[in-house]
């Protein structure tokens, strides 16, 4: 490890567009302390500047870089929100960058990192002779957001060349889905939940069905489509069973067989991996179902509809929910609550490990 140094040049932005507030410029050796409302991994003050750009309160960051020497602390993002949008203070010290959430700016993640590693969340590997060719592997493939490199003087020598290909999520995830009653809850118009594909198709469901099998992830969601949406989106998901008494989705890989169970209350289907489903449900409110949590900020509206087109026009929200009359606490009736997560590619864990190059798709980079 020694000699270790991450290249902190400054991050190739592609079309990036400064409005007004856009202040991309990073801080070196500046703190802003205190008022963190989130702590993450990133491998560089680049994408710790991207997690507070997509994180919904995010305003500005404080980044721990790998040359900071006060403890074993590296690689540690800080997110940070104040009601006035300033940090309460700044400050030196050296090994940390701050800077601001880039919201009106759109940038591209085009930095490699030597040394660097992205651990977790593969889902398939290959050999190749360079880290560019990994790395355009990596573009090609649509399931792809990041990738780990191992170089040809790597320690053991059998997996010199290796391309590891990792995932991360590209479409919202609700944190909580519960019913209750007098809230109605949906998502954004514009939001993209499917992946983008030139050949269409309506998805195969399977009502009353229970697929059996070993899952790999569970998660909230609110109904049968929204869960096929996140089974396409996960590269090992060849089916799923979505339980509607409790709003639960199981993504599950078996590619070799599907035993089917009759199952009340239970809808499984299969992925579409290549091609374009049928996002209409996007569209379609659920009434007395709540997406409690993420939550953005909240506006006082007449009704449901006007919250569901509020959160459309609104480009950081998501989905939403939204309290009527028939609520149990007044206090928030007509309470319009807009909702968004992070997106953007975010490794699980980032580490220092020599001979081993990362990176990031450029799939959105012109």
């Amino acid at each position: 490890m020694g000699g270790y140094l991450i290249l902190m040049g400054l991050l190739s932005i592609s079309s990036f567009s400064f409005g007004q507030g856009c202040i991309p410029e990073l801080l070196e050796n500046v703190d802003f302390p205190g008022t963190d409302i989130a702590t993450l991994y990133s491998p560089d003050a680049q994408h710790c500047q991207m997690l507070c750009t997509q994180h919904h309160r995010c305003l500005f960051f404080t980044f721990i870089r790998a040359d900071w020497i006060k403890d074993d602390r590296h690689f540690y993002c800080y997110l940070k929100k104040t009601d006035s949008g300033e940090p309460n203070n700044r400050s030196p010290l050296l090994g940390v960058t701050s800077g601001y959430s880039l919201k009106p700016c759109r940038p591209c993640l085009s930095q490699v990192y030597q040394n660097v590693d992205f651990p977790g969340e593969d889902y398939r590997s290959l050999f190749t002779a360079t880290y560019e060719d990994c790395q355009s592997v990596c573009n090609q493939d649509p399931h792809c957001q990041f990738f780990t490199f191992v170089n040809d003087v790597f320690a053991p020598e059998n997996i010199r060349y290796k391309c590891h290909l990792k995932f991360s999520w590209t479409i919202p995830r609700t944190p909580i889905v519960e019913a209750k009653a007098g809230v109605i809850s949906g998502f954004s118009h514009k939001v993209q939940m499917t992946q983008s594909f030139s050949t269409d198709c309506q998805g195969k469901l399977f009502p009353g069905t229970d697929v059996l099998g070993i899952s790999i992830a569970e998660m909230p969601t609110s109904s049968p489509q929204h869960c096929q949406a996140l089974c396409s989106n996960h590269p090992k998901c060849t089916y799923f069973s979505f339980n509607s008494n409790g709003f639960s989705c199981k993504l599950k890989n078996n590619p070799n067989e599907m035993v089917m169970k009759a199952t009340v209350g239970v809808t499984s289907g299969l992925a579409a991996h290549h091609c374009q489903l049928d996002a209409a449900w996007v569209e379609e409110a659920k009434e007395g179902v709540d997406f409690r949590g993420s939550d953005i900020s909240y506006v006082l509206l007449d009704d449901a509809d006007a919250c569901q087109k509020t959160c459309t026009q609104d480009a950081t929200c998501q989905f939403y929910a939204y309290a009527n009359e028939g609520f149990s606490n007044k206090d928030f009736w007509r309470r319009c609550y807009l909702k968004s997560t992070i997106i953007i590619p975010a490794p699980p864990k980032v580490k220092k490990l020599a001979n081993v190059i990362s990176g990031f798709s450029l799939r959105n980079c012109v």
